[in-house]
């Protein structure tokens, strides 16, 4: 199983280039950063890593072809990989923030992020062309400068209808905020799918962006999670019955409201959602542990390889160096 870290996406090139080298020293896979609206570009701020490592995979999470056309997006691709010498990944997704930021409405999500995928895998190819596309044409792609072997293309995708697609054409799916149960119902979905085209299931690189709040105390790490439950996928509808029973779920989505206040307030306590159901959510949907506990948190992780993932993308909030050496010294040398 391969262990990856999402960094703090406010980070500068320096401290990227630090945690990188220590993921890479501790024997992670990869390193990713989420490519929020108001974060740093990720392309550029991976090249003093890329310059300055040698295994360490690098690359953003999730980048939307409604935000960034792709034929712009195969050359910050390929332009990291070049630079790295074949280690940039990327996430393409249909949606995001920064979409909705520039005004961009997605629509046909599945179908964009197939053209994408189809713009960038033609551009990796190196084989001058058009493209035309439903959503996306590309008049001349002529990329003939790339060396380097191909960057990894992760399609990120939560519902049936994306993992289906994905599964036809993608070098690999990152999920999101998916419980062992979950990974199990995805691989009923995917791995039909993937035997028709001679894909085998058990090596398919499927990767699952997991929150990880493994601090001193328990209560440290509660209230970093219950902090940042808004923007984990757990709390909506589609997930929040993996973590609680009808009536607790219903308590949680008729608040949905007040988990976002407390994310902005930077508070625990969520009005109107009683603190035994928060734990309950934080106990199911997320790693949080205090560091003297982790060993529970190795066996969620063997719960996940059981289950079929065969990556985790691991989400740092705080002390990342700490995070990372913690992650690298219990997972990596548990189930690497």
């Amino acid at each position: 199983m391969r262990f990856d870290a999402i960094l703090p996406s406010d980070l500068s090139h320096l401290e990227i280039v630090k945690l990188g080298k220590l993921a890479e020293d501790c024997g992670l896979g990869g390193v990713w950063i989420a490519n929020n609206y108001s974060s740093r570009d990720a392309f550029v701020n991976f090249v003093p890593l890329a310059e300055q490592s040698n295994k360490i995979r690098m690359g953003p999470i999730a980048v939307s072809p409604f935000e960034l056309h792709p034929q712009k997006m195969a050359h910050s691709l390929l332009t990291l990989n070049e630079i790295s010498e074949g280690r940039a990944q990327i996430v393409v997704g249909g949606g995001g923030g920064t979409a909705e930021i520039i005004g961009q409405r997605p629509k046909r999500m599945v179908r964009a992020v197939r053209e994408c995928v189809e713009i960038l895998n033609q551009a990796i190819a190196g084989k001058p062309g058009s493209y035309k596309g439903e959503l996306y044409e590309v008049g001349w792609l002529d990329v003939g400068w790339t060396t380097q072997t191909a960057p990894m293309i992760y399609v990120g995708a939560n519902g049936p209808q994306m993992l289906r697609a994905a599964a036809r054409y993608a070098d690999g799916i990152m999920v999101s905020d998916f419980t062992p149960d979950r990974v199990r119902r995805t691989h009923e979905i995917i791995d039909p799918i993937m035997k028709e085209y001679d894909r085998e299931p058990a090596h398919y690189p499927l990767n699952n962006f997991w929150a990880w709040h493994v601090l001193d105390s328990r209560e440290e790490a509660q209230r970093e999670a219950r902090i940042n439950l808004a923007v984990r996928g757990t709390i909506y509808p589609d997930y929040i019955g993996d973590v609680l029973d009808a009536a607790e779920a219903k308590v949680v989505t008729d608040h949905t409201q007040a988990f976002i206040q407390a994310y902005q307030a930077k508070s625990p306590d969520v009005d109107g959602v009683p603190g035994e159901i928060l734990e309950k959510i934080v106990a199911g949907g997320v790693s949080a542990s205090p560091v003297s506990e982790i060993d529970r948190e190795v066996e969620r992780m063997r719960e996940f390889q059981a289950a079929g993932l065969t990556e985790i993308a691991l989400c740092i909030y705080s002390e990342p160096e700490r995070a990372i050496r913690l992650i690298g010294e219990h997972l990596v040398r548990a189930l690497s």
